[in-house]
């Protein structure tokens, strides 16, 4: 049941989780990887290779799981892919099956019947983690607004995160997800299982996971915006007198990244990096964002200077990190902060993402988040007056400051080294520097906040 590559060329451009939009490109490949078992409906995963041919070039491979039926399902038409006519099967009207809650129910049924350990339906391999039972009976429901992979819950009961953008070898959202869960760990969505599938070189492909639905749980960075607006609504008063105070909430996220990362060092190995390197990465993307950011220019002599420092303090203790930490990527709920997404950067390549890096790397993304939170909704209000302006850009730098500070404190469990410090400000004056270009080529309004991030680096 191989899909028409001009089909799935014109569907790619319809979704939102496809990163190739606005490059030119061609469908070079579509293989099937395999049919799902206990069917109906008919449910097959592909795999789609992108080729690029702009001067960047490069091949991207896609994972798309589609229906099939001989008539058209109406109840799918916004999920519509396309028909073409199949040898054995005659004309097949192709639907993305994870809108499709029939199909959806035989993920659901395969990894419930995952025995502890793996059960395989060649040449697909659910594997399941020991002590949760999968409810059946419970609908599936597609999440709407994710722009990289696609997540459908069921029911109250479990969370399944189908990767769209595949790379061969172990994909290290899993691979956290699964150590941490076996320590108990009480900081995250504990995993129940994931689907993997072989490559043609024998090599892992991670397709799914499937864990804990934290349904009742709160976006971190809504729950930031939502404190900066009670603050904003009465700007007379200080930060740390609002009603909608967010720095217990701060000082206990920094608890829980601690005991995180402790998790992490002791379930993965750790090593030392040579800070030589890490200062000439740093200052090599530096020299690569001013001449897509030429407003950095003013400030990279300062940014050079900060990182030459980081060369001088010899080696650097590294782990496993979660790699791409920002205030959306937690959940508060009743009892506790979680960390999700543990993938880590998704522009950066598989084997890279699995490198051990410093823990302060994470610090310095909780850190640009409690910047950004104060200064989005800022930008919001659209105030006019320059007096209450000016009241608005002093209670943020107040309520980023504040936040940061408790974050910080509760985090190293007290004040830092002067090594630490120069390490963590080397980290956010890199993250700000990415944030700099990032936001010139997406949302170029937005430049001006990490581009004053910058500015006070160092100042």
């Amino acid at each position: 049941m191989t899909p028409d590559p001009q089909v799935i060329s014109d569907y790619l451009d319809r979704t939102r989780w496809f990163g190739g939009k606005g490059r030119p490109y061609a469908v070079t490949d579509v293989r099937t990887v395999a049919q799902l078992p206990d069917g109906p409906p008919l449910v097959v995963i592909h795999l789609v290779e992108v080729a690029y041919t702009d001067p960047e070039g490069g091949t991207e491979l896609y994972q798309v799981p589609l229906s099939f039926y001989e008539h058209p399902k109406h109840r799918l038409d916004h999920a519509f892919v396309g028909w073409w006519e199949d040898a054995q099967h005659g004309w097949v009207h192709a639907y993305d099956a994870l809108h499709d809650r029939d199909a959806m129910a035989l993920w659901q049924r395969a990894f419930a019947s995952a025995a502890d350990g793996e059960t395989s339906a060649p040449p697909l391999v659910f594997h399941r983690l020991p002590g949760h039972d999968l409810d059946l009976e419970a609908h599936s429901t597609l999440f709407s607004g994710e722009q990289s992979n696609s997540s459908v819950a069921f029911g109250e009961d479990a969370l399944m995160k189908v990767f769209r953008k595949v790379t061969p070898g172990l994909n290290p959202d899993i691979e956290i997800h699964e150590a941490l869960t076996r320590s108990e760990c009480s900081n995250i969505a504990a995993l129940y299982g994931w689907l993997e599938a072989a490559d043609d070189d024998g090599e892992p492909l991670q397709l799914a996971m499937i864990q804990q639905f934290l349904r009742t749980a709160t976006d971190g960075w809504d729950l930031a915006l939502a404190s900066v607006r009670s603050l904003y609504a009465d700007p007379e008063v200080h930060a740390h007198d609002s009603g909608g105070d967010f720095a217990g909430e701060a000082n206990r996220l920094g608890e829980a990244l601690r005991e995180v990362h402790e998790r992490l060092r002791e379930q993965f190995p750790t090593g030392s990096t040579d800070t030589a390197q890490l200062a000439a990465t740093m200052t090599q993307r530096l020299e690569s964002a001013v001449g897509a950011v030429p407003e950095l220019a003013e400030h990279a002599d300062r940014l050079r200077a900060l990182f030459a420092r980081v060369a001088g303090l010899g080696s650097l203790d590294v782990q496993r990190v979660h790699g791409d930490l920002h205030l959306g990527q937690t959940l508060r709920t009743s009892l506790a902060w979680k960390l999700v997404d543990f993938e880590g950067e998704p522009v950066k390549p598989l084997a890279e993402r699995r490198l051990p890096d410093s823990p302060w790397r994470d610090v310095a993304g909780m850190l640009r988040s409690f910047d950004y939170a104060p200064r989005v909704v800022e930008r919001s209000l659209g105030t006019s007056d320059d007096t209450d302006a000016a009241l608005v850009a002093t209670r943020a730098e107040e309520w980023a400051e504040r936040n940061k500070n408790h974050f910080l404190t509760a985090y190293a469990g007290g004040g830092l080294s002067e090594a630490e410090h120069t390490l963590l400000d080397a980290y956010v004056a890199d993250k700000a520097v990415y944030e700099s270009v990032y936001e010139t080529r997406n949302r170029p309004s937005w430049v001006v906040i990490p581009l004053q991030a910058v500015a006070r680096i160092g100042a």
